[in-house]
């Protein structure tokens, strides 16, 4: 039974993830769409295999002899799970440690830490409470309102406390990589995640100031883990940087910024834990 609990979970995962065709509508139906289907697969198998774990190799579900197959198939995943997690929570550390050594800074009202390089660069860097990072290099390429709108587009980042969300979205996508259409969503997911900064920032400061800047910052050639940074200058493809453009200045792109978990959608993943009574 246990068994067949692993094959439907994963049955399911694979058909949410194969309907999936691609970004269409506006930014919050994309955003709805593309979170929903990247995490409701992948905790779905993560919360089938919780519930095998506490239900265990011995007893019996309805009229099934349980074994020792799933279950350690489930005991496996997890220990994965948890090793994958406190890897990245190592790293995570690791870059915050690196980033609290940068000498501060002040710059208007905004604080942060120096990165004395000549790359263009900045990020949040972090966890609930990222700190910024600017390189110098990106003090003396941009005029002082081209900067504060970078620096505005980078407290839309830690406004939405992006770099925590992510680190927990980026743990999924590593654990459950093998899913299909992982690294599209993930994809699509990072692109909006910089879209929804963009428009906080668009509200104030001015839009064509914030378009010209994404323009003049080229791409930095910095290896940033984009799970605990999230960054103005971040390396992405082309593509993504257009479409950052097209939606400041198409205002009928976004129309209301969504919640930020499609929590109702979620409770659904929680679903495998209503057998565990039924183990005995």
């Amino acid at each position: 039974m246990h068994l067949s609990m692993v094959l439907l979970a994963l049955i399911l995962a694979c058909s949410l993830r194969l309907g999936w065709v691609g970004p269409i509508g506006g930014y919050s139906q994309r955003w709805r769409c593309a979170l929903s289907l990247f995490l409701i697969p992948s905790l779905l198998l993560v919360v089938t295999v919780i519930a095998i774990v506490i239900m265990g190799p011995q007893g019996q579900m309805f009229w099934h002899q349980e074994g020792w197959l799933s279950y350690g198939f489930a005991i496996s995943f997890v220990g994965i799970a948890i090793g994958l997690g406190l890897h990245l929570a190592w790293q995570g550390w690791l870059a915050v440690r690196q980033a609290r050594q940068y000498p501060q800074l002040a710059i208007a009202d905004h604080s942060g830490r120096l990165l004395d390089t000549p790359v263009v660069f900045s990020a949040q860097v972090g966890f609930w409470r990222p700190e910024l990072v600017i390189s110098q290099g990106m003090l003396d390429y941009l005029d002082e309102s081209h900067l504060e709108a970078v620096l505005t587009h980078e407290q839309g980042h830690r406004h939405y406390h992006d770099t925590f969300w992510f680190f927990w979205l980026g743990w999924l996508r590593r654990l459950t990589f093998w899913l299909p259409q992982t690294e599209a969503l993930w994809q699509e997911l990072l692109l909006l995640r910089e879209i929804r900064a963009d428009q906080w920032a668009a509200q104030q400061v001015d839009k064509l100031i914030l378009a010209e800047s994404l323009i003049q910052v080229v791409k930095t050639p910095l290896l940033t883990s984009e799970e605990i940074c999230a960054g103005f200058s971040c390396a992405a493809p082309s593509s993504r940087l257009e479409q950052r453009i097209d939606a400041l200045l198409d205002e009928s792109y976004y129309t209301a910024s969504p919640a930020l978990m499609p929590w109702m959608r979620l409770l659904t993943t929680l679903l495998p834990l209503a057998v565990v009574p039924f183990h005995h």
